[in-house]
Formats: structure tokens, C-alpha cells, sequence
């Protein structure tokens, strides 16, 4: 589903269900090490995505640790994303030498918990989703801030190596288009960013999609032609 959102260049493999069929590396039975059984089949089914969308790039299956906060740590020339919810697994990649990051999540189409709005959103933002929920009742637009803002912090990292917390980006989110469920999304950086070919990383633009009880928002930081 969630390669409806994104471009052509990002290989998407995406699953309802759990793919426990592959053998994981040593290196992934060490990141993974004694985890319950829920995370353990979180981790196995999101691997196994992973190793598909590798070769549908015409790339082997390598290792998939992760990194000091637990982001993927993909083989040299690939940048991607991994994202799980009730119900869904997803991995996005692309090669570095057509994109600079791509970064998605899913999240089920509920309200976000009690009391954790105002840690996610900005005035400015909790604003919007007021106007936005009178357009589109059906979408929980607080969750998919939280969904956005999760991509975005997929694409920083691995440029940034360091923490974006929800406060450091304004995101606006626009109304599905008439007869769909998606629309556009953008990001402002509200603190200083990586320098990316030569300048530095202000924003970010993507995509999201409500679909079949979930919300899903993707972003691809794509090269500047040269």
C-alpha cells in the first residue's frame, strides 16, 4: 500500500500478515537479542521485507542491524526505512546514488493515547488539525501528525546523526484530494539542519495515505540533478 505515496525510484514491500520464513544473520539475532515474542516477529517479518525489496533492487541479502537508536543499518549504497503498527510491516528502499533518505511510518487510524497531543504538536499545528478534522472526520488527523513527524525524524537521522524531537519541525498537512484518502505533507526544520549537497537541510516534502484502518506517511529526499 504504502508505495502509492511513494515515487517511482523507492522499492516498497509491505505485508498484513508475518513472514517468519528466513533465517536471520548473526548480527540481526545479536540487535534483536532476548526480545519478547511480539518484537521478535516484528523483527523477523520487517528483515524479511527487507531482503525482498533488496532484491527487487538486484542487491543480496545482507545483514540488517541497527544502529545506537535503533534505526536500520543498511549495506553501503542503500538509504531506507522500516516501519511497523498492529497488523502491518513495511520497508522502503532506494539506492543512495538516486536518493538522499527516505523515511516512512504506519500507524492504525485511532486517536493518539490521552495527553499525548501537546507533546506532539505545536499551537500552530494543533490548529490545523481542528480545521482538518471538520474537512475529514474519518481521519484521525493527531495520529497522523504523529505518523509524518515520525517519517520525518527517519530521514534526519541517518543525515543528522543526532535528535529531532517533535517540537523541532512544523508540519502542515494537506486535505485528501476530492475522491481519494491521501494528500501532500511538509516540514519545516525549526532547527539548524545537516548540510546536504552543499546546503543546509530546511524541510521536507512527502506524502500520506489513510487506507484500510491505518495511516501511512512517506518522504523521499531526492538528488538535486546535476
Amino acid at each position: 500500500m504504502i508505495e502509492e505515496i511513494l515515487p517511482p525510484r523507492v522499492v516498497a514491500v509491505d505485508t498484513r500478515g508475518e513472514r517468519l520464513d528466513i533465517e536471520l544473520f548473526p548480527e540481526e539475532r545479536a540487535a534483536l537479542g532476548q526480545a519478547v515474542e511480539k518484537r521478535r516477529r516484528e523483527f523477523v517479518t520487517a528483515r524479511a521485507c527487507a531482503r525482498e525489496a533488496l532484491a527487487r533492487l538486484g542487491l543480496p541479502a545482507s545483514p540488517i542491524a541497527t544502529g545506537e537508536r535503533g534505526e536500520p543499518r543498511w549495506p553501503a549504497g542503500v538509504v531506507g526505512s522500516i516501519t511497523h503498527c498492529a497488523g502491518y510491516r513495511g520497508c522502503a528502499l532506494a539506492r543512495s546514488e538516486e536518493l538522499l533518505g527516505v523515511g516512512i511510518d504506519a500507524e492504525p487510524n485511532g486517536p493518539l493515547p490521552a495527553g499525548l497531543l501537546n507533546d506532539v504538536a505545536r499551537e500552530r499545528e494543533r490548529a490545523l488539525l481542528a480545521r482538518l478534522a471538520l474537512v475529514e472526520p474519518s481521519i484521525h488527523w493527531d495520529r497522523l501528525l504523529f505518523c509524518a513527524k515520525e517519517a520525518v525524524y527517519k530521514v534526519w537521522f541517518p543525515l543528522a546523526r543526532r535528535w529531532l524531537g517533535f517540537e523541532d519541525a512544523l508540519l502542515e498537512l494537506d486535505p485528501p484530494a476530492p475522491g481519494t484518502r491521501s494528500g501532500s505533507l511538509r516540514a519545516r526544520l525549526l532547527v539548524p539542519g545537516p548540510v546536504v549537497e552543499e546546503k543546509p537541510l530546511t524541510a521536507l516534502s512527502g506524502r500520506w495515505l489513510a487506507r484500510d484502518g491505518l495511516l501511512f506517511a512517506a518522504i523521499a529526499l531526492t538528488r538535486v540533478p546535476r
